[in-house]
């Protein structure tokens, strides 16, 4: 059975930083895209940022503060969100996206199969 476990939110002053961690079991992934989502309060989820098998990045134009990486020997993504700021403030969730062979895009969440449970990061003002 897959699992996505993240790990890292929390409550952080304006200007904070914190490491979000999302750790796969059940299967190994390093040959998957994998991605960060957040859904801010009454809004749709929308794509944060994504790592592909090769380790290509990619990031939503208004997180440039923050670095997606993973460990494939621990089957595990990490997203390092810098100066954080309140409009920041979301329910992240961790994905297994497309295979590396896929021209699916990395964006959209539709493309990815299996999603964690979401872990709260509030920026307070």
């Amino acid at each position: 059975q897959v699992q996505l476990v993240e790990s890292g939110g929390g409550l952080v002053p304006a200007g904070g930083s914190l490491r979000l961690s999302c750790a796969a079991s059940g299967r190994t992934f390093t040959r998957y895209t994998m991605g960060w989502f957040r859904q801010l309060p009454g809004k749709e989820r929308e794509f944060v940022a994504a790592i592909r098998a090769i380790g290509d990045t990619y990031y939503a134009d208004s997180v440039g503060r923050f670095t997606i990486s993973r460990d494939n020997a621990k089957n595990t993504v990490y997203l390092q969100m810098s100066s954080l700021k309140p409009e920041d403030t979301a329910v992240y969730y961790c994905a297994v996206g497309p295979p590396y062979y896929s021209g699916a895009a990395y964006y959209t969440g539709t493309n990815y199969g299996y999603w964690g449970q979401g872990t709260q990061v509030t920026v307070s003002s």
